[in-house]
């Protein structure tokens, strides 16, 4: 019999406990969320304060507000006996055992047998938890660990005991994946299972490296963020966020149960950090640890660092070492590692003996923690936000050359690692056509990875490539279809990316059944390349920016009006250009957090690559029977003109970025690609037509034009708006209404698009406009002016 999840109850309401209701409620199941039941009338404020804690914090854990409906609250007392409607039951309340077994106990007065119930612990082992229970619910108990925040750590570990029905742990590595879009890790019921064991270790290591070598906080802090494929949070900070004394309380729980583990000492706290503890500097939660904001003399906020020398707080000093300025001129991850690897300065000895630490001890973990190497590896990646795990570093350092300086060095790596090297295996990991193999110590042989057929990694594909130029590759991804990525800095979009897009659906036309445009790595795309908008602005080069503008508008509609079909699939940022190739595809297959936008007003400027052409046309589509026609138009031109993003691919739904019943969210990342290929071979298969260019898009000229432009001024005389806020604005609505036409009127797509084009180039020369184009380019950011 399939088992089915319809409803899920989350015992205890916690930081970690209401995130995952809110994360289960995103996922479209009912959650029922239960606490303590409080004194007074209202029994339920505790749940209730919590829940409405979490829903108000930030990031946030839901997809959009909506999402909190999907959840009755309750309390132990008076609503325990609901969990018997309930089809898993997760546990989520104080680490103690006597506590949990106390409510476990209460459960299973309640609980309906076959129903999943599984505990959230990050440190009890988990056979311990369901002793003295029925034997039905034995087999269906396990550890379920996911990771803080819920929505956007994507690590699910998932812990049987020798009990646990094989069906059950299945099943949750099913659903984790497809339903709540989690990596999901088996592990062995070990302290901290697999990524606190290893993220701890590391974290520990350097510690103990810092004092070694003399480094400074600051200086650790460079070395271990997105230098090496770290989140930006790098060491010090991600203790700040996680908690020194959640940080102190795993280290000192494997030092105390892990007798045989050869790095022990490593777990030993030091005098410094139990000093933070004991002075309750305990990062983030109190409000200092390891950095303190404060405000400044001129009342502005300043983030200061503490010497652990003084344990004083002092402003923050940029280091510099040559090993990480010379690596920044290495664009990929494995050739940066193996480069600051062979640093002859401080940084490069501080990277050798920390991955020689890293590499030795994840050698060890197997078979202790988990029998397979990829499983360490997926839990870093996915609970620590790695950008490659251990044994993948291991493999860019090159491991037969690593294992011999380690030993050089007095590291010793595990037996079999030797016997791998020794058999002929000179890598973890091998790609053979475009699926991943990784080494199994168990039958000293490569195996496939699981998966592999539902995970198309784009570049694992790089001998089916098809076409290149110096930005883009074109894969052949099987089945006959074609699948394009491209390799700027945040994925911006210039000219090579747009010819790269024209060519790769000129290839898809001839003879391929469609394409797949996607992006590996942090973002899809930060939009266009503001620096060359810019450069031909300020040096006036309007004939090439007009050329530039029309490539882009022209690139949008090739991907509209190819004979075959052309499937995106976004993750991350999918800002400006960006979301305008995501209105002209004819499907979207999103990632669930896609943050996507047209943005182009922050800059002074309006989407020129067929994004208002494109609001324009869905507002006049969207016109509905009675309706008066400026309300959809309305809607739209604000979206625009408050550079609206989503934060989520459900709120770009609403706000009609992607189309409700056509485009689709996918939760799990991993699977966007396959499914974007799916719906490329729907689309053919089913008989595709390619669409006719509209000649039939009702604008409604000066009628709207004026309601808008009053507006405008509201906005501009309240001090909500700048006055160049205001110009761009106006220019903005003269398009969307279609200029100033005496009466509405039906237009091309073309009509609009020029425009389109007209106006954007007109606000290149403005001032102010060239003003927030160089902030962004300087800072990041647009001034406001």
């Amino acid at each position: 019999m399939k088992r089915i999840v319809k409803k899920v109850a989350v015992l205890g309401s916690g930081v970690m406990g209401s995130r995952i209701a809110c994360h289960f409620a995103g996922a479209g199941i009912p959650v029922l969320l239960l606490d303590m039941a409080a004194d007074g009338p209202d029994r339920n404020r505790i749940v209730n304060d919590a829940l409405a804690s979490a829903v108000k914090s930030s990031p946030s854990p839901v997809y959009t507000k909506d999402v909190v409906k999907r959840i009755a609250t309750g309390n132990f007392e008076d609503d325990l006996k609901e969990v018997a409607t309930c089809d898993w039951v997760i546990e989520v309340v104080v680490e103690r055992l006597d506590i949990k077994q106390q409510l476990f106990e209460k459960v299973e007065q309640y609980r309906t047998p076959g129903t999943l119930i599984t505990s959230n612990t990050s440190g009890i082992p988990i056979h311990l938890m369901c002793q003295g229970r029925s034997e039905d619910f034995i087999k269906h108990f396990c550890g379920t660990h996911f990771f803080n925040p819920p929505r956007y750590l994507r690590l699910l570990e998932i812990i049987p005991t020798p009990g646990t029905d094989p069906a059950v742990i299945d099943f949750l590595v099913e659903f984790g994946d497809h339903i709540l879009g989690k990596t999901t890790v088996l592990c062995k019921d070990t302290p901290a299972f697999i990524a606190n064991r290893v993220g701890v270790f590391s974290i520990m290591a350097i510690f103990s490296l810092m004092d070694e070598l003399g480094l400074s906080i600051d200086e650790v802090e460079a070395l271990t963020g997105p230098m090496i494929g770290r989140p930006k949070s790098a060491t010090f900070r991600t203790a700040d966020v996680v908690g020194i004394d959640t940080l102190a309380k795993v280290a000192k729980g494997v030092f105390e149960n892990c007798p045989e583990d050869e790095a022990k000492q490593l777990f030993v706290i030091p005098a410094w950090l139990e000093r933070m503890v004991a002075n309750k500097w305990l990062g983030d939660k109190t409000g200092q640890g390891f950095f303190k904001k404060i405000k400044n003399d001129r009342g502005a906020s300043e983030i200061l660092v503490l010497d652990l020398k003084t344990f004083e707080y002092g402003p923050r000093i940029k280091p510099k070492f040559a090993s990480l300025e010379a690596a920044k001129l290495i664009e990929t991850l494995p050739a940066k590692l193996k480069m600051l690897m062979s640093g002859q300065d401080k940084a490069g000895e501080f990277y050798r003996q920390f991955h020689y630490n890293l590499f030795a001890y994840v050698s060890h973990r197997i078979p202790e923690i988990s029998d397979e190497l990829y499983r360490i590896d997926d839990a870093m990646k996915a609970g620590f936000g790695w950008e490659i795990g251990p044994f993948e570093s291991w493999d860019a350092a090159g491991v037969a050359k690593t294992v011999e300086a380690m030993k050089a060095a007095g590291f010793r790596v595990a037996a079999w690692v030797e016997e791998m090297l020794a058999a002929g295996h000179h890598a973890f990991y091998t790609i053979e056509n475009g699926k991943r193999k990784a080494y199994d110590p168990v039958s000293k042989a490569c195996k496939l990875l699981p998966g592999s057929d539902a995970f198309i990694i784009l570049n694992n594909y790089g001998d089916k490539t098809v076409w290149k130029n110096s930005s883009c590759r074109l894969y052949d991804i099987g089945n006959d279809v074609l699948a394009l990525q491209w390799n700027t800095k945040m994925g911006t979009i210039g000219g090579d990316v747009l010819s790269g897009i024209q060519t790769s659906v000129e290839k898809a036309e001839s003879g391929f059944k469609g394409l797949v445009i996607a992006n590996e790595g942090a973002n899809f795309s930060a939009g266009a390349n503001v620096g060359l908008i810019f450069m031909l602005a300020v040096e006036q080069e309007y004939d090439e920016l007009d050329m530039a503008v029309r490539l882009f508008q022209n690139t949008s509609m090739r991907v509209r009006y190819s004979s075959v079909p052309v499937v995106l699939a976004p993750h991350g940022l999918a800002l400006g250009g960006g979301c305008e190739l995501s209105l002209h595809a004819d499907k979207v297959c999103a990632a669930a957090e896609t943050y996507t936008g047209l943005v182009e007003m922050g800059v002074g400027l309006i989407p020129g690559g067929g994004g208002t052409k494109e609001f324009t046309l869905r507002a006049a589509d969207e016109v509905q029977h009675g309706e008066p026609e400026n309300i959809p138009l309305q809607n739209r031109f604000l979206t625009i003109a408050t550079a609206k993003v989503s934060t989520s691919a459900t709120e770009a739904f609403e706000l009609g970025i992607y189309r409700t019943g056509h485009d689709a969210m996918i939760i799990n990342q991993d699977r966007r690609i396959a499914e974007a290929k799916r719906s490329v071979i729907e689309l053919y298969d089913s008989g595709y037509v390619a669409p006719v260019p509209r000649t039939d898009i009702k604008v409604l000229g000066r009628s709207a034009l004026g309601a808008l432009l009053a507006g405008i001024n509201g906005m501009q005389k309240g001090n909500y708006a700048t006055d160049h806020d205001a110009l761009v604005a106006k220019k903005l609505a003269y398009v969307m209404c279609g200029g100033d036409l005496s009466a509405p009127t039906l237009v091309s797509e073309q009509y609009l698009l020029d425009l389109e084009r007209q106006n954007f180039l007109s606000l290149c020369g403005e001032r102010k406009t060239l003003e927030r184009l160089q902030s962004v380019i300087k800072t990041g950011k647009p001034v406001r002016n």
